[in-house]
């Protein structure tokens, strides 16, 4: 029988380029998918289209992809001095710099091409923000302590978008859902960099959980305090129902418990709060689908 199984070294290559993708670390992909989710939930009334529903989930993949490959081209030089960075593969030299360029033009242009050919006009010109923040982003933390805003903003984008694609237009409820996952975003983001702190101020590079400092914990939980009363006010003003707001109350409950979990900013406790807003944002969604059914 002939030997079908995959070479060694191109297993090994394979595995670099998924590793860079974060294939293996899919909770950047959940954070995306569940506000994209809020939107074309809310957006359609509970019914959003199959196609709508194909094209941004895919989206949200192969944009989350290529967010990670130009974040690591960004920082290759530096991702060596951090402890939890140090051995990914652009750092390291298994995989070249102009081969995760080329990934993010590649996953950008399937992305944007799924939005050509099946969404609207309104939809496509909102792309080409989407890509600019995706690019934009990992570069930000050289020149401001405020890198996770941005990252807000290009986290946040799909929000607009699936929005368009559904109503054809962009409502004050889309921006307002929009304003809500840029505060959580940032929010959970900074528990994420609280992890790096040490490694990030040896090195020079910035962020808010530098920037706020011994303050790191109380401004989370006002941007998380934040982000609960704007999703109250949009159930409010979208006249939504019982399960809705268990869902934003469960929310509120998973917040209390990051609190918790960060309380001596240790590492590992830090990481286990970021990883826990898989599951406030699912939450939410449950409620929506639910309280929309």
């Amino acid at each position: 029988m002939p030997n079908t199984a995959v070479p060694p070294q191109l297993k090994t290559r394979l595995m670099d380029y998924a590793v860079l993708l974060r294939l293996n670390r899919p909770i950047g992909t959940l954070l995306l998918l569940w506000p994209t989710y809020w939107a074309l939930w809310l957006a359609a009334d509970g019914m959003p289209t199959i196609s709508n529903l194909v094209v941004f989930t895919l989206g949200v993949f192969l944009m989350r992809a290529a967010g990670c490959a130009i974040n690591d081209f960004a920082d290759r030089k530096v991702d060596r001095h951090v402890k939890r960075t140090k051995d990914r593969p652009l750092t390291t030299g298994r995989i070249h710099p102009w081969e995760a360029v080329a990934l993010f033009a590649w996953l950008c242009l399937v992305a944007f091409l799924m939005v050509v050919f099946f969404t609207n006009s309104l939809t496509l010109y909102l792309s080409f923000g989407g890509v600019v923040l995706a690019f934009i982003y990992p570069f930000m933390k050289r020149y401001t302590h405020l890198p996770q805003l941005f990252l807000g903003a290009a986290f946040s984008w799909a929000i607009p978008m699936a929005w368009a694609a559904e109503a054809g237009e962009v409502s004050r409820l889309a921006w307002l859902l929009f304003t809500a996952n840029v505060l959580w975003t940032v929010a959970y983001d900074t528990l994420y960099a609280m992890v790096d702190r040490d490694d990030d101020l040896k090195i020079g590079v910035k962020s808010t959980a530098i920037l706020f400092g011994d303050g790191d914990r109380a401004i989370i939980a006002v941007l998380q305090s934040l982000v609960v009363l704007i999703l109250l006010l949009i159930g409010r003003q979208a006249e939504l129902g019982y399960f809705f707001y268990v869902g934003v109350i469960a929310m509120a409950c998973l917040f209390i418990f990051q609190q918790h979990l960060a309380r001596f900013r240790e590492r590992d406790g830090c990481f286990k709060a970021f990883l826990n807003n898989n599951w406030a944002g699912f939450a939410v969604f449950l409620g929506l689908v639910i309280d929309l059914t």
